[in-house]
């Protein structure tokens, strides 16, 4: 049976218990382009769903643990899909993944939702998070739904004095006028970034004073740096 109205209050009720918040909401005008639900039409609405400084890694790993396989090779995608895939067949929403075609817009819907900035690393900053949120699916709906008000725009960036993330990388990947992503993994792969930034997390993003208390954990760090594949 499914919810023929969901509320933005029944969702974040829904997602509370695995550390997963409603992010943010995007309602579409009828002349612009939207996704397709899977019954075909056109969604009205994409509700974005993620977490908030270290907010699912409890869950997470208690889930991780009891799976035979540890979750296989990707488990925190197959985590995401185990935890929102019933919760969207309830609330009769269509979910997506960043990891599964076709490739849906995340980064543009959360600018548009929350309205966030790239920071020089490439990742969002949110005025109150920092770099330490993501999102890890959306859900789309025939309806549209209420929407949050969204932050108010400022970006951190622009008002960060002497900007630490530009001048702690070892290897001056993260410059004002972009990330030099192949400069940073080949650091990566030497013994110095071994010792550093793949055993802590990265130097430039920790380095950031914005949100630094919503900063992940140790463990959660390293999981993220392996997932690299280097």
């Amino acid at each position: 049976m499914t919810v023929s109205s969901p509320t933005t209050d029944a969702i974040r009720a829904a997602f509370e218990p695995h550390g997963l918040f409603l992010r943010g909401v995007v309602n579409f005008d009828d002349d612009e382009a939207a996704p397709t639900l899977r019954n075909g039409d056109r969604a009205a609405s994409v509700v974005l769903i993620g977490n908030v400084g270290g907010s699912i890694w409890p869950a997470f790993r208690a889930w991780q643990a009891m799976q035979t396989d540890r979750g296989g090779s990707d488990p925190l995608d197959a985590w995401s899909k185990t935890v929102m895939g019933p919760v969207a067949e309830v609330i009769g929403a269509t979910p997506w993944f960043p990891s599964d075609a076709p490739w849906q817009p995340f980064q543009q819907w959360a600018m548009r939702a929350e309205g966030l900035r790239p920071s020089p690393l490439g990742i969002l900053i949110h005025p109150q998070y920092g770099l330490w949120h993501g999102y890890r699916g959306a859900l789309g709906f025939a309806q549209r739904l209420d929407q949050p008000i969204s932050s108010d725009g400022v970006h951190p960036c622009d008002n960060c004095r002497g900007k630490p993330c530009l001048s702690v990388c070892p290897v001056a990947a993260v410059a004002a006028d972009g990330f030099d992503v192949p400069g940073c993994r080949d650091h990566l792969r030497t013994d110095a970034g071994r010792r550093g930034c793949m055993a802590s997390g990265c130097l430039a993003r920790s380095a950031c004073p914005v949100g630094a208390e919503y900063g992940y954990s140790e463990d959660q760090l390293r999981f993220h740096m392996a997932a690299l594949s280097l």
